[in-house]
């Protein structure tokens, strides 16, 4: 009944007043069941209330009975099955997408950028919460419910276009809801990449490698269950992370997503991340740990993307291979088997896990294929299901399915590795027989039902039903598990009261404190006393371009808010008045490893990626690469040896060496942000202090340098001694290059940190250090 109904409508002129009815004020009711949950419907919605037993349940198809995937008393399995069986295939085909990123209120430019009926938002008179014409679209159209949220202008305003997501979906076909989704929004440095911002207020804590610089699975579990409380105040019910690939190539440019290098750290830290954001209690719990508190995890990236040969990136097109050099593959699965599909609480494993764009090079056994991780029914249907066991959503990375540009260094770029010839449907069906649910970044549900056609020619009708119908069922239970059909709105007012309110913020701060590491303290120099005279260099930054591509301009600006670090020291614009020079700088940063210049030279593009400040040569690279693509428009061959490349933010090193002369023999003192690895030796000799964090805010670093707080993080990965020890590690080995050791004699290893006292040594660095 429901599927004739549903194709009925699909017919119709679905468009027809979708635009008036999506922004019309929401109005909620609200409908208590005494020791079960509280119904909450849109008044305009259409849907009514049915009474059963003396208990209230929502009348989602507005069918006037109650069917089973209504009925909240039955397990989510049960539910969701019904469900599923109910879907026209096109209803399917929506829930299978993952839309692009979408910022509220939306941008008028740029990559995020889309209209209100048919304006720029400026000029639109919408108000910030009203959904755009994009969405209403994909909404309406093709059936969307999973929608990935960027930026918001503020609490209130999240929780209000929350409200008229879910008001619309709730009046459309069978009911289902939106399951918004968010990156990780709470670090608190502003620069940090792969974080598009969560804009507003919210609490602020480190990024993920400085929550691994903790040492403390308690720590990230609470992190958990404060950032569920904010995203579902925000009206997030998935949670894109955590990263738990183990980083073992130093040069990746998402190495600060991750938990580091080491496997069993990152396992237990996944475990834990996991845990705080599924895990729902008293009260709040429905069943078996799901509940109103929890937010699924969606862990990535299977099998682990840290072994990019030289250190490159996939969402390049230079980066699109990873290498195995060590043989090292199983270790990369440990965070997940071990950590995120290994939970302590009751909710048992992860409920979403995403692979990640690369090609994982000759680690098929099986078929023999190198195809992007999503693609490999031997890394998805053999690996993570079968042997793994694995029943839960898989979702591909963005835009997988689209088309490359002809660019190698283009992050918008589609990223169909090793499927490349491919029709973009064929890709969509290609997925869908490796075991794959959803698509990432995919608004359009049209290549999806090709797909399906293409698997009915090949396998007939009732197969690809049954294939479509498991995916819907998998997608289905992580929202009943949520209480998503029961009430999926919020009152704006009280998300306003949760999100980053003072007890949140105070927890996130005093994990920043947690984070930092203190690589050298000569001499005791810290803690400083307050009041003490401080020279603070400019940083001069030229102009260059993000991780996007749009070009930043050049700047030369203080690094850190004066007005701050004022109520801590004294500040001077002269070094002959200080008493000590603070210089802040961030790790080298070089670009992606490729360069249009080198190939429009005559060579192949690819160039190194450096981990020094200075110009860098690659003497040492490898002679000939691992990967490579034999089309005749890219390399089979990606060797840089002999290439040179310049660190963008050399001037950070001129800033020390500047400062170290200015300041004559005073003291010097380094506050470091890092987001890699970095050759140290260039600078540790003429400094005597160096404070390291993973983004914290300039307060954190004040109240450390003046001892309000004692160090007590360790590093989560290893100092490279030099660039040579980085080209000869493995890409896929942790825990395997020589490391600096400073002048003091000591050794920038993993689970190195120092406090007032010295070295650290704890029942962290006895868990956790490596033997050497």
């Amino acid at each position: 009944m429901d599927k004739k109904q549903d194709a009925r409508e699909e017919q119709g002129n679905l468009a027809e007043g979708d635009a008036s009815r999506a922004q019309q004020a929401v109005h909620v009711q609200y409908v208590r069941n005494e020791g079960g949950p509280t119904l909450g419907f849109s008044v305009t919605s259409g849907v009514g209330i049915l009474q059963q037993d003396g208990l209230f349940f929502k009348d989602l198809n507005r069918s006037g009975s109650l069917e089973p995937y209504e009925d909240w008393r039955l397990s989510a399995e049960e539910r969701a099955r019904d469900l599923a069986s109910r879907l026209s295939v096109e209803r399917i085909a929506g829930l299978m997408l993952y839309s692009r990123h979408q910022s509220i209120p939306a941008a008028s430019g740029g990559w995020f950028a889309s209209t209100y009926r048919g304006r720029p938002y400026e000029e639109s008179g919408a108000k910030p919460w009203e959904l755009t014409d994009e969405q209403i679209a994909f909404l309406a159209k093709d059936h969307l419910r999973h929608i990935l949220v960027t930026t918001v202008e503020s609490p209130e305003a999240a929780a209000r276009w929350n409200n008229q997501v879910q008001a619309f979906a709730e009046g459309t076909g069978l009911g289902i809801p939106a399951n918004n989704s968010s990156d990780p929004r709470h670090g608190s440095d502003a620069s940090s990449e792969f974080n598009a911002g969560s804009g507003g207020r919210i609490s602020m804590w480190p990024e993920t490698l400085g929550l691994a610089a903790a040492f403390d699975p308690l720590l990230v579990e609470r992190f958990g269950e404060i950032a569920a409380m904010e995203y579902r105040a925000l009206g997030l019910t998935t949670a894109l992370s955590p990263q738990i690939d183990i980083a073992t190539d130093p040069r990746w440019f998402r190495f600060n997503g991750t938990f580091g290098e080491d496997s069993v750290l990152s396992a237990d830290l996944a475990r834990a991340y996991v845990d705080g954001f599924q895990t729902s209690h008293g009260e709040r719990e429905l069943a078996g740990g799901w509940g109103f508190d929890s937010v699924n995890a969606m862990v990535k990236h299977w099998p682990g993307g840290g072994s990019g040969e030289g250190g490159r990136d996939a969402h390049y097109g230079c980066g699109k291979y990873a290498v195995y050099p060590g043989d090292n593959f199983d270790e990369h699965l440990t965070p997940f088997t071990e950590g995120a599909f290994k939970l302590s609480g009751k909710t048992g494993r992860a409920s979403a896990v995403m692979p990640y764009y690369t090609v994982s090079v000759d680690q098929d056994p099986v078929y023999g294929e190198n195809v992007g991780n999503s693609y490999s029914s031997y890394l998805i249907r053999d690996l993570l299901r079968e042997k793994y066991g694995y029943d839960g959503v898989v979702c591909t990375d963005w835009l997988i399915t689209a088309d490359e540009t002809a660019s190698r260094d283009s992050f918008l770029s589609g990223k169909p590795w090793g499927v490349e010839g491919l029709s973009v449907a064929e890709r969509h069906y290609k997925l869908l027989m490796a075991g794959v649910d959803q698509f990432g970044g995919n608004n359009e549900m049209e290549p999806v039902l090709e797909a399906y056609r293409i698997g009915v020619q090949e396998h007939g009708e009732a197969y690809m039903r049954a294939r479509f119908e498991q995916s819907a069922v998998r997608l289905l239970r992580n929202m009943f598990r949520l209480g998503l059909f029961e009430n999926p709105y919020l009152e704006p007012e009280e998300s306003s009261r949760t999100v980053g309110n003072p007890a949140f913020m105070q927890e996130g701060y005093e994990a920043q404190l947690k984070s930092m590491v203190l690589l050298k303290n000569k001499g005791g120099l810290l803690p400083l006393q307050r009041g003490k005279t401080v020279y603070i260099p400019k940083r001069f930054t030229p102009a260059g371009k993000d991780w996007f591509g749009n070009p930043t301009p050049e700047r030369c600006e203080y690094p850190v808010n004066l007005e701050i670090v004022s109520r801590y020291f004294t500040v001077t614009e002269n070094p002959d008045e200080a008493d000590f020079g603070l210089v802040f700088m961030s790790s080298p940063k070089s670009g992606s490893g490729y360069s249009q210049e080198d190939a429009d030279a005559g060579g192949n593009g690819y160039v190194p990626l450096s981990l020094q400040y200075r110009p860098y040569t690659a003497v040492h690279a490898r002679k000939t690469s691992l990967a490579g693509d034999a089309r005749p428009e890219d390399a089979l061959d990606r060797s840089y040896r002999d290439k040179s490349v310049t660190t963008h933010n050399e001037a950070d090193l001129d800033a020390v060496l500047e400062t170290r002369r200015r300041m004559g023999g005073k003291p010097m003192v380094v506050s470091l942000l890092l987001a890699n690895p970095a050759v140290l030796g260039e600078f540790e000799g003429e400094v005597d202090a160096i404070l390291a964090n993973f983004g914290v805010q300039d307060q954190a670093v004040m109240e450390m340098l003046t001892g309000a707080a004692e160090p007590s993080g360790l590093l989560p990965m290893q100092m490279p001694a030099n660039m040579q020890t980085v080209e000869e590690q493995f890409e896929d080995m942790a825990h395997d290059m020589e490391c600096h050791v400073d002048t003091e004699g000591h050794t920038y290893d993993f689970a190195y940190g120092m406090n007032w006292s010295g070295v650290i040594e704890d029942e962290r660095t006895r868990k956790y250090r490596r033997s050497r």
